[in-house]
């Protein structure tokens, strides 16, 4: 605003220029309290990140703030897993380790430098301490512990390390993810990997051959915010779009190596759709209506049964209820059959085409 000041009274006398210079100065000298105007916008690039050690109260304590460390300027911190090392089983020390970018630009995504700081947690106090910095030639997009070792997405590879002297290790990785991994779960020795684009991609680490092999995918394209793991073989997916879904994988899809006869890893050699031999199978489809932030499995009551609780970004929670019986499944469908007949949407919109706005609605009754 004070440089268009200026240029206001570029084409008038010099008095006007200099009314105008001061006016500018005085405009920019001006501190304005933060608790009206608040705080003022960062430019691009521009980052302020701090870690912080909540306390919830559960012990019986005050619950509030224990420890807070902030990071250097310009620093992001964009991702966070706790790690119990298999190399450190013996000290029993947990490890919270934190994925920042630096100078980071969100469009396009971009940074100058990203770096996996590792932090030992003191459970007493809850104080934290750093070990190591290694410094990563990519975005580190999401983190996740893997059997006594720490899966990182750095960028599009999926990398494995372990814990080092002075830096993490790099163990093994995998190029084939297409764009940029947004979300990592695992279960067992299988990994999900969530792609900001692409949908979920099953992966196998092969141990004895050091390999993490894409065995399985999706069919369908979907910009993925978030994962949830429901069992070995079923997973839960938000996207962008506000669609909620559920991907399972049939009881023919294999992800053992040695069960190909026509030899030694030809099965993942084989390409189907544009990607993995082998496809999951999606079943529950269901639009929210808004972006989904968050994904959890969790029980509501004691001795309930679990539910699936989904975040939308403007603040709503919802909950996705399995039917335990066949009677309440068909009063429910039968229920929404009525309300959509009689009770129909103030805007006019049919309700069965809301809810299948992206895919067709499948095995979601909404109440």
């Amino acid at each position: 605003m004070a440089q268009e000041m200026r240029e206001a009274a570029a084409g008038g006398g010099p008095e006007e220029q200099q009314l105008a210079n001061e006016m500018a100065d005085a405009f920019l000298s001006d501190v304005l309290p933060e608790n009206v105007f608040s705080s003022p916008k960062a430019g691009a690039g521009m980052w302020a990140s701090q870690i912080r050690v909540i306390d919830m109260g559960v012990s019986g304590g005050q619950p509030g703030t224990v420890y807070k460390l902030p990071l250097e300027q310009n620093e992001a911190a964009v991702s966070m897993c706790i790690v119990h090392w298999t190399a450190q089983a013996f000290l029993g020390i947990p490890h919270l380790v934190v994925g920042v970018a630096k100078d980071m630009i969100l469009s396009p995504r971009s940074c100058t430098e990203g770096s996996l700081h590792v932090y030992k947690i003191f459970s007493n106090t809850g104080k934290l301490e750093l070990v190591h910095k290694t410094p990563i030639d990519d975005y580190p997009g999401a983190l996740a512990a893997f059997n006594g070792k720490l899966m990182a997405g750095v960028g599009r590879m999926l990398r494995m390390y372990d814990i080092g002297r002075r830096k993490l290790l790099r163990k093994c990785e995998n190029r084939h993810i297409p764009n940029l991994i947004a979300d990592i779960k695992t279960i067992g020795q299988r990994i999900f990997v969530a792609d900001v684009q692409e949908s979920v991609f099953c992966v196998k680490y092969k141990k004895r051959e050091n390999q993490l092999i894409i065995f399985a995918d999706d069919t369908n394209p979907r910009w993925i915010t978030n994962t949830c793991v429901l069992d070995y073989d079923t997973v839960a997916m938000s996207d962008k779009f506000g669609n909620v879904s559920v991907m399972r994988l049939p009881h023919s899809v294999s992800d053992d190596v040695d069960e190909d006869p026509t030899g030694n890893k030809a099965l993942w050699d084989r390409g189907l759709l544009n990607g993995a031999s082998q496809k999951g199978e999606i079943v529950v489809n269901f639009h929210v209506g808004e972006t989904v932030a968050s994904l959890q499995r969790a029980t509501l009551i004691p001795g309930g049964s679990e539910a699936l609780l989904y975040a939308t970004i403007s603040g709503a929670l919802g909950v996705l209820l399995p039917f335990t019986s066949r009677e309440d499944h068909d009063f429910f469908q039968h229920l929404e059959m009525h309300m959509r007949s009689e009770n129909s949407p103030l805007c006019g919109r049919d309700h069965l085409s809301f809810r299948s706005y992206y895919y067709p609605v499948k095995n979601v009754i909404d109440r």
